[in-house]
């Protein structure tokens, strides 16, 4: 190549390069941030398609309380970890994560609280959630999860009948069966039943503890399945599967 065409092609690739600084520096205005004011906050509600628990609105009504609503402010004054912890202290919130962007906008990326058992007892209703903690139990939770009554205290709801709540909610033949848990006492718990349509039926499994109660609810399923039409004209009223190796029908 002569010393002249070199010299062509330095100059283009010259130009390139020069063009290429150019267009980089003026991107990189284009996204610095116009100001230093925080712009705006955005919520994002994750698991918003499953249940809405909470919302916008009282989002927003929290941090002003605290008076922590970043919009507006310098965004070196804006604390995230504050409104991420005042978040989290909303009774319907699981997580919570914040943080700015570099055009200087808040965004908090939350998730909800998710129901397991419900416990209705004289003078007071409250759930448990997937994190064994105890939820309140406000009109918009309308998720179908079991239901408990009778003595039940906090201990064995976030416990023994929190374990019970898991295991039927991937245990699909039982739970199309069991309408409700009474507990008498940690030692006396029984399983009231219902039709596959949800209609309340007058039987009842004596579950006694919560111990095993996997092994039990299989021998029942397996003396149901296995004696269908004697049932139909033995009309039980009470199943006990508290001994190994045994059904006890009662009228």
């Amino acid at each position: 190549m002569s010393r002249t065409a070199r010299i062509v092609w330095m100059s283009i690739g010259l130009g390139i390069t020069a063009a290429l600084l150019i267009a980089a520096v003026v991107w990189g205005y284009q996204m610095r941030p116009t100001s230093d004011v925080c712009a705006s906050i955005e919520y994002i509600i994750e698991d918003r398609a499953e249940r809405l628990y909470v919302t916008e609105a009282e989002l927003q009504q929290l941090l002003r309380a605290e008076n922590l609503d970043p919009a507006g402010r310098p965004a070196d004054m804006v604390s995230l970890h504050r409104i991420e912890k005042t978040i989290t202290h909303h009774p319907m919130v699981r997580t919570a994560e914040c943080y700015l962007t570099p055009r200087n906008e808040v965004k908090v990326r939350l998730t909800q609280r998710i129901p397991l058992l419900r416990v209705q007892i004289p003078g007071d209703t409250y759930i448990i959630d997937t994190d064994r903690k105890v939820m309140q139990a406000r009109a918009v939770v309308r998720d179908k999860v079991l239901v408990a009554t009778g003595s039940v205290g906090v201990q064995i709801a976030s416990n023994q009948l929190a374990d019970f709540a898991m295991w039927l909610q991937d245990n699909t033949y039982w739970q199309q069966r069991i309408h409700y848990v009474y507990v008498q006492s940690p030692q006396m718990i029984y399983l009231y039943l219902k039709d596959a349509d949800g209609t309340p039926k007058t039987e009842r499994i004596v579950l006694g503890s919560m111990r095993h109660f996997e092994r039990k609810l299989n021998k029942m399923r397996t003396f149901f399945e296995n004696t269908a039409d004697i049932l139909q004209d033995k009309h039980y009223t009470e199943y006990d599967v508290r001994f190994r190796g045994q059904v006890i029908g009662r009228y």
